[in-house]
């Protein structure tokens, strides 16, 4: 630390620290556009000019480091006059258009302009004006007011790790803009309408809608993945309007991902359900609250009386609330069924009994950012959990050494020290020789392992092994990819003792914003509220395979939402009652639901969401749900009523919240496991189906926001194969693909791909057109 002197007053600053960070930290306030904590030092607005005794000129406070003894001068008249004179030249080009500017009212230009500028221009010359491009369908340019700060610039090279925007040409030609024709396609790209100070880059889709000094403000989280980003949600007569980020240096730091800021355009959808609908004789029926309920009640005790509890299903997603997720179990667990589950993307429970009490990060979130060597197995983390994603940026732009085992050649934004790509079948081999490398390193015997490496150990795998080991801080991660494997028991086992031999922690990135909360709740079928024992029920895939009388789904579209929707549409058709807790209206819900009611998405609900590092977020409902749609608890503790049960008197989500958190508060997050040597099925033969679900797909939400479904993240549905694939089948040059898996079959375009390993083929899921066979055999023909 340092001492010195701003405006005559004393104070401690950090060795190093720039002037300007350390008048923030001592709550003085000095002027700036280009500076912005995270991200590198431009210093090319000048905005920030200060007085330093014995320096001849003004000096830029970001840029100027702190000496011991400084004296620096932030209002005096060199100061001010120099920040005067630096707010003239800025306002030379700028347009007088504030009253139609999205950033009027919180515009850092228009409070600078007001301490520091003048009331009449001496500039007579023309204006500079700027020709817009169509940046894509989230950002909205308005590039003459733009000052240069290059904050878009900086954050595109230094966070997001995508150059699509640039600063071409000099002086007055210079200019904000794409290199190429192209969009801006980074799954971060919103956040540069935060960063911009002026109204260059605005919310295209919040664009004309409001002003801010009409919004009341509220704070929410995120539920489309694990990190649980803090959420500054704005409404205006109770309706959302648009949505930033709420500061968390622990969770999303300043940043959104794209998903959380947009996805919100969802909330009013023209698929939005707004009133009760029930199923009698074969017709479609809009009906009162009392009616629908009453209906779906007797519909679920006809089924008990007849053939017991234990014939009644619970399907929930896991970006429900926690406290829905509980009264649910809690529902089906007191009509006597524990067939409850909300891992319909997984297809592998053989080691259930060995998972912790939630799907663990293993560490903080912030404490990604420093990692020095990670290993993640089965994971797309950029789009899976973008925000994670640019945590794993940061450590490897210092020098981490992140490696990938996956079944195909995702794009990162970060360096990787070496990816393994092969085969889904074959991923258990590549781990399993990174284990045995580790074990060979270590000078150690892991039982049972040699059968399970099925590809010879090369200096890849040596590698891995290496920077895992000689890391002080590195984790190894099981992806989303490794959760839909069907031998992601096998998986999870070796990751876990590689993970052991090299010293390292373990985690696992979950999917879906509140899979941490599903588990805490017990909405599984063999564990209750705070991992407590209970009578084993059945998993979703055996609820189907066995086809029970009757379903409640919770907040889920199975047709979209499971890894096999041919299995979850045909298992709902066939039964006799499924009484469906839905948001969105759907062709597909109608065929197979008898009940189908309508229930308040996370702006609109209150509730609380664990994340994958387990902290506990609680945010209140801010906006009116539409026409007669309803919070799920509240419809939840209605069944409860109806259906006798004691203990569903609850008076509000705080309640149920309380009982809830107070079953789990001794619980404790461990990922550690013994080891068992694993024994995976057979693999499967001939073409495999490699699948994941996109950014743009996970969720009902994200699925129906028309700015996110316009981006190029938002492909339609392909066949992404490469060209040996295609060729070794015989089918080079062939445009459109049947596919078929089993009794299943859709006819999809080719798109030839060649991070697709020879012998798999990409198609992805969550798309309208259902398919099976996820990682499975796949016959191809000619269209």
């Amino acid at each position: 630390m340092v001492d010195i002197e701003i405006n005559g007053e004393m104070i401690e600053a950090e060795e190093g620290a720039m002037v300007i960070e350390a008048a923030d930290a001592a709550g003085i306030t000095i002027p700036r556009f280009c500076y912005h904590k995270k991200l590198s030092i431009a210093a090319n607005c000048r905005m920030c000019l200060v007085e330093v005794e014995k320096v001849g000129k003004p000096v830029p406070a970001c840029a100027t480091p702190v000496t011991g003894g400084m004296k620096v001068y932030t209002r005096s008249p060199k100061a001010i006059a120099a920040q005067r004179s630096v707010m003239e030249f800025l306002l030379i080009n700028h347009p007088l258009d504030c009253p139609i500017c999205d950033q009027g009212g919180e515009c850092d230009l228009q409070e600078m302009a007001m301490g520091f500028g003048n009331d009449i221009s001496r500039y007579n010359e023309g204006k500079r004006v700027i020709r817009d491009r169509n940046i894509g369908p989230l950002i909205s340019t308005d590039m003459t007011r733009c000052i240069h700060c290059t904050r878009c610039v900086r954050f595109g090279q230094e966070i997001a790790g995508m150059m699509e925007l640039g600063a071409p040409g000099r002086g007055e030609h210079m200019r904000i803009t794409t290199y190429l024709e192209d969009a801006v396609e980074s799954e971060l790209s919103g956040n540069v309408i935060d960063l911009c100070p002026v109204g260059a880059l605005t919310s295209k889709p919040y664009r004309y809608t409001a002003r801010p000094w009409e919004l009341d403000v509220h704070n929410s989280v995120s539920p489309h993945d694990c990190v649980g980003a803090n959420l500054r949600v704005d409404t205006r007569a109770s309706r959302v309007m648009r949505v930033g980020p709420r500061e968390n240096e622990e969770v999303n730091e300043t940043w959104l991902a794209d998903r959380d800021r947009f996805s919100y355009t969802a909330l009013y959808d023209n698929d939005r359900l707004k009133t009760p609908l029930i199923k009698k004789d074969g017709q479609w029926q809009e009906a009162d609250w009392d009616t629908a309920l009453t209906f779906a009640a007797d519909g679920l005790k006809r089924i008990i009386a007849r053939d017991g509890a234990t014939n009644l299903g619970a399907l929930a997603a896991d970006w429900s609330t926690t406290e829905e997720l509980y009264l649910l179990q809690k529902l089906m667990r007191k009509l006597g069924s524990s067939n409850i589950d909300h891992r319909v993307r997984q297809q592998d429970f053989s080691d259930q009994d060995a998972m912790p009490s939630f799907p663990w990060l293993g560490q903080s979130i912030a404490s990604l950012s420093s990692l020095d060597a990670a290993l993640l197995v089965g994971s797309n983390v950029r789009h899976e959990q973008p925000l994670l994603g640019q945590r794993l940026r940061q450590a490897a732009l210092k020098g981490a050494r992140i490696s990938f085992i996956n079944p195909m050649d995702y794009d990162f934004h970060f360096p990787v020290e070496e990816t393994l790509v092969d085969a889904p079948a074959a991923m258990l081999g590549q781990l399993a020789a990174v284990v045995s490398a580790a074990a060979e390193q270590q000078g150690v015997t892991v039982e049972g392992l040699d059968p399970l490496v099925s590809v010879d150990i090369d200096d890849r795998h040596q590698a891995i092994a290496r920077s895992l080991i000689e890391a002080k801080n590195g984790t190894v991660l099981m992806g989303n990819i490794s959760a839909y494997h069907p031998a992601a028991g096998a998986l999870r086992q070796l990751g876990a003792q590689l993970a052991e031999l090299a010293d390292v922690r373990f985690g696992y990135l979950a999917e879906g914003g509140n899979s941490a909360g599903a588990w805490l709740a017990g909405t599984l079928p063999h564990r209750g509220v705070a991992g407590s024992e209970v009578g084993a029920g059945k998993d979703w895939k055996a609820m189907f395979e066995s086809g029970l009388a009757g379903y409640v789904l919770l907040g889920l579209e199975p047709e979209r939402d499971c890894i096999d929707p041919v299995l979850a549409t045909r298992a709902l058709e066939a039964t006799e009652f499924v009484v469906a807790l839905s948001a969105y209206d759907s062709p597909a819900m109608r065929q197979y639901a008898d009940a189908i009611l309508p229930i308040a998405l996370y702006p609109e609900t209150s509730g609380t969401y664990v994340n994958g590092e387990g902290r506990w977020q609680s945010f209140t409902g801010c906006a009116n749900p539409p026409g007669e749609a309803r919070p799920a608890w509240k419809l939840l503790r209605v069944f409860g009523n109806l259906l006798d049960i004691e203990g569903f008197g609850y008076m509000g989500s705080d309640e149920v919240f309380a009982e809830v958190q107070g079953a789990c508060s001794d619980l404790r997050p461990d990922n550690g496991r013994a080891w068992q040597a694993p024994t995976p099925g057979p693999a499967p033969t001939g073409i495999v189906r490699i699948t994941d679900f996109p950014i743009y797909a996970v969720d009902p939400m994200v699925r129906r926001s028309a700015p996110l479904q316009d981006t190029a993240l938002a492909a339609p549905v392909a066949v992404h194969a490469c060209a040996d694939t295609l060729a070794d089948a015989d089918l080079s040059g062939a445009g459109r693909l049947r596919v078929r898996c089993g009794d299943s079959d859709i006819e999809l375009p080719v798109v030839a791909d060649e991070r697709v390993p020879r012998g798999s083929i990409y198609i992805a899921s969550g798309g309208y057109e259902p398919l099976g066979g996820a990682f499975a055999s796949i016959e191809l023909t000619r269209a």
